[in-house]
């Protein structure tokens, strides 16, 4: 019997050898996929930006005043300044110098004799350095 014995315990070492191996690898791939969540995150809040800006307003005012590097959009009602001047950088890649917020209240409006209210929304006045613009009219 104290042939056999030998002969197992060195398999039972080799195999724990194995077995930690694939444990540390098993580490490693854990971590590299913890960093492609970290990744995707950051996708998600570019797409952020997309939903804070609504539209460009365009009308005779906000077309005179982007002579002079203001530009009006339409935003979320919830947005505040901070996460609008955090779109305007993201989507058109330009740091606004300042930004102005308005809220518009919803028009009060009948069908017949039925009353109702349309939707309250808020506007954004950026206004961009000197000789910044950005193309609000394209694909119009």
């Amino acid at each position: 019997m104290g042939l056999l014995n030998k002969i197992t315990k060195k398999d039972n070492k080799k195999a724990v050898s194995k077995d930690t191996d694939v444990k540390i690898a098993k580490k490693v791939n854990k971590k590299e996929e913890e960093n492609v969540k970290k990744v995707s995150t950051n996708k998600k809040t570019k797409n952020i930006s997309y939903s804070i800006l609504i539209n460009p307003l365009i009308s005779e005012k906000s077309a005179i005043a982007e002579s002079k590097g203001t530009y009006v959009f339409v935003v979320d009602a919830k947005t505040n300044k901070i996460e609008v001047k955090k779109a305007i950088e993201e989507v058109y890649g330009i740091k606004p110098k300042d930004v102005r917020m308005i809220n518009v209240e919803g028009k009060k409006v009948r069908h017949g004799r039925n009353k109702g209210k349309r939707k309250e929304w808020k506007k954004a006045i950026v206004t961009l350095p000197a000789g910044q613009s950005i193309s609000i009219h394209e694909g119009v």
